[in-house]
């Protein structure tokens, strides 16, 4: 989930299109108040954040945030100068784009940092609905026993496994498993999937490890 927080109408709503159609679910806000109640109800995945904003400015959001969450940000500026820029880098923030901007160079930052968040918090060791993954050995067991997955297989079972009951898009395991663009066939996901759950379900036509939401994509089982 990204939340957008934007106080001009017409860029909140053109971002917001563009990033559902990327296969994001996005949440806006139009001012800095709207924006910590959003953020602290959703608990996004990622925050595209105005610098200008109503009540209380992006700055102010972003310090807030930072207080106790590491959520990656992107921070959104029209003003010439390097000062509010340089400012939010220091307060933490992950990124910057210069307004105006062009809709897939925002989508492609987006998933940059997410990347770069995902992977950088994974923890040594998982587990999902009994399935064991040491992460950092390369090694997937059940009940003792080992099983073989190929690179790919692993990491998309950790792509799953590290964000417990979070919904992926096809497009989005497309984009953070294989590297390809959210153009892609998407069909090469649906049969890494069964491959998957051939190799750790129990019973293969009852998946527990991972499931599918219907209208939606994937995600790791809950038990």
């Amino acid at each position: 989930m990204i939340l957008v927080v934007e106080d001009d109408r017409s860029i909140r709503d053109i971002t917001r299109l563009g990033l559902t159609d990327a296969g994001f679910t996005v949440v806006t806000a139009a001012d800095g108040d709207e924006a910590l109640a959003a953020f602290r109800r959703n608990g996004p995945d990622a925050v595209v954040l105005d610098v200008m904003l109503p009540k209380r400015d992006g700055l102010e959001v972003l310090r807030a945030i930072r207080s106790n969450s590491n959520t990656p940000v992107i921070m959104l500026t029209a003003r010439d100068g390097t000062t509010d820029v340089i400012l939010g880098l220091e307060l933490g923030a992950d990124d910057y784009i210069t307004k105006p901007f062009e809709i897939p160079i925002l989508i492609a930052r987006i998933r940059s940092i997410l990347r770069r968040s995902q992977h950088a918090d994974v923890p040594d060791h998982l587990t999902v609905a009994g399935v064991l993954i040491d992460v950092g050995a390369h090694r997937v067991s059940r009940d003792g026993q080992a099983i073989d997955l190929s690179p790919t297989e692993f990491r998309l079972l950790v792509e799953l496994a590290s964000r417990p009951g979070r919904v992926f898009t096809r497009e989005m395991l497309l984009e953070n498993v294989w590297g390809y663009p959210a153009l892609g066939d998407t069909r090469l996901v649906d049969v890494a999937i069964q491959r998957l759950r051939a190799k750790l379900e129990r019973d293969p036509s009852h998946p527990r490890v991972v499931e599918t939401v219907r209208g939606f994509g994937y995600r790791a089982g809950s038990g």
